[in-house]
């Protein structure tokens, strides 16, 4: 550093900075081994709210349709944030804990693909309109991320309290896995589910469209809306496929603030994406099976972590070969298919 660059680091005005600057780096630090301090996980929730209010408050302020384009320059908004976090905590932190980050944000995306198809069919069924779908997952997202570092937490306890809890993980993933692979969400049901059920025992629900309103009221008596009830389950099935994205970076790694950190990071990209995949969803056809193959394979990683041990660029290789190989056949299929319709034709009349 030269001389005038370090005076001005250093005189009254700038001091103030150069501390917390210094103090900041001191603290990721400390994450690298230890999970983080207090302040760690306070300073990182802070910057994410700041985000978020930006999005909502500048970006979004007014209620309109999301094109395309407009999804697809913010998804890259959020994964070069991303990116240049994952850049730092590999600078800060080495490359084991680098490539820690970037496959538990790996996992957590493309899990949470499969559940955007989810959100797809609750929409659909509740008839929401596209210019109210943003706001539904806007705030579905900020009770994700309260949900998820909740999980993460007791998780961490769990781990440090209990070793065997990594053979249940394991277990519960092959479970999921297999699962997933045999059913379809074409049988899931948003009118039918759990938490409308459970909603309408408590509260009214208005049959009538209010817009952007999640509560009015009506004959002098509070009342939730359609938009509510589609958020709620929402939230609900953010909550259930928590419990399979969670257990599998964990079984990358064990550092609650990277899991907690590359969770928030896939999640924050979320909204954008919907509005790609709602567009381009057939591109996408075969990524379950593949997701159910990644997550049988990271349960019998855990499973089996006392027999053999699978370093990180081995799962990272493993989760990107699945990923792509199920995206290009998806890719190839369609293009297949397309061209099979073409060449069949308009069928004539007799």
């Amino acid at each position: 550093m030269s001389y005038s660059a370090a005076s001005f680091l250093q005189g009254p005005c700038h001091q103030n900075l150069f501390n917390a600057c210094h103090s900041a780096i001191i603290v990721i630090e400390q994450l690298c081994t230890s999970g983080g301090t207090f302040l760690t996980w306070v300073v990182f929730v802070a910057f994410v709210l700041v985000l978020l209010w930006i999005d909502l408050a500048i970006f979004h302020k007014k209620t309109h349709s999301v094109s395309i384009r407009e999804a697809l320059v913010w998804a890259l908004v959020w994964f070069g944030l991303a990116m240049a976090f994952n850049v730092f905590v590999w600078y800060e932190c080495g490359a084991k804990i680098g490539l820690e980050f970037f496959t538990g944000y790996l996992i957590e995306k493309s899990l949470s693909v499969d559940n955007l198809f989810v959100i797809l069919l609750i929409f659909t069924a509740f008839s929401i309109p596209a210019k109210l779908q943003h706001r539904v997952l806007f705030w579905g997202i900020v009770g994700a991320l309260v949900m998820r570092g909740l999980l993460i937490l007791i998780g961490a306890a769990l781990i440090a309290q209990f070793d065997w809890i990594f053979y249940l993980f394991g277990a519960f993933l092959v479970y999921t896995g297999a699962k997933m692979f045999f059913t379809s969400d074409e049988k899931f049901d948003p009118h039918d589910s759990f938490a409308v059920r459970l909603l309408k025992r408590f509260v009214r629900v208005s049959k009538k469209s209010h817009n952007e309103a999640f509560f009015v009221k009506e004959k002098g008596k509070v009342a939730v809306t359609i938009l509510f009830v589609a958020l709620v389950v929402v939230e609900f099935t953010d909550v259930i496929f928590a419990f399979d994205s969670i257990p599998a970076i964990f079984a990358i790694t064990s550092n609650p603030f990277i899991v907690f950190t590359s969770n928030v990071f896939a999640i924050l990209g979320l909204r954008s994406l919907y509005f790609v995949i709602a567009k381009a969803h057939d591109l996408f056809r075969h990524l379950k099976t593949g997701l159910a193959i990644i997550l049988v394979f990271i349960g019998a990683k855990l499973l089996l972590k006392d027999f053999f041990h699978l370093n990180i660029f081995i799962s990272l290789g493993v989760v990107l070969a699945v990923l792509v190989t199920s995206i290009a056949y998806s890719i190839v299929e369609q293009k297949m298919m397309k061209k099979v319709k073409t060449k069949k034709g308009p069928k004539k009349r007799r």
